[in-house]
């Protein structure tokens, strides 16, 4: 005879299949038993729809998952008693491994469009060297990052910052159609620096029709 179990809430909606809780709640393992692996004598059973079957021994449990041809995993292990559900493993570990891969793709979005990265430049610099450099920051913005562009300085020309700022000026107008300045130059030191960050992209916009006016009726 089924009996119901003591105190255990179930959210069955949950992107982790069901975190099951108990007084302050405990964490779904990492790893998963399934089927033979489960060693309990007794589980609490939710199907493949996520309604409760109650609790019933554990080989009652594993003969319904193999009448279905499913798995009987092991979701809630430290929960009084376990909790299992009826599944396919091999579909859940493909899906857990897809969300957790975007969570890291998000996660390094996010870290890049916060952080600051800096591309030095010298007073000196050649046309082909600034290009070459200035396609470094145009890539760093397609990141999401924002860059700070710097003129260092050496010896004496730290008495010409005329030089550093016609520098700055050029990188800024090759990156108009990718950048902002969101901060603009100023020394630090030895170096004149600006900030530079990813510009937004105008949407084109879509030319309206005018509607021709019907022509008026003959007599």
């Amino acid at each position: 005879m089924l009996r119901a179990p003591a105190v255990c809430y179930i959210h069955l909606h949950s992107p982790t299949l069901g975190r099951v809780h108990k007084d302050e709640g405990s964490r779904i393992a990492k790893e998963y038993r399934i089927n033979d692996r489960i060693r309990i004598p007794e589980v609490l059973l939710i199907d493949e729809r996520g309604s409760q079957l109650g609790v019933m021994p554990t080989r009652e449990a594993l003969r319904l998952a193999e009448e279905r041809s499913l798995d009987l995993v092991e979701v809630a292990p430290s929960a009084r008693p376990p909790v299992c559900r009826i599944m396919d493993y091999g579909k859940f570990r493909y899906e857990v491994t897809r969300r957790e891969r975007e969570a890291r793709r998000d996660n390094k979005s996010k870290g890049a469009t916060n952080e600051l990265k800096e591309v030095r430049f010298k007073t000196r610099i050649g046309d082909h060297d600034r290009e070459a450099k200035t396609r470094v920051v145009r890539r760093l913005l397609g990141e999401g990052a924002k860059v700070k562009v710097s003129v260092m300085f050496r010896g004496r020309e730290i008495t010409h910052p005329e030089v550093g700022m016609n520098v700055l000026r050029k990188v800024a107008e090759d990156l108009k159609e990718d950048a902002k300045v969101e901060k603009m130059p100023g020394f630090e030191g030895r170096f004149l620096s600006m900030i530079v960050s990813p510009a937004k992209k105008k949407q084109p916009q879509t030319k309206q029709t005018k509607t021709p006016e019907p022509a008026s009726a003959q007599a």
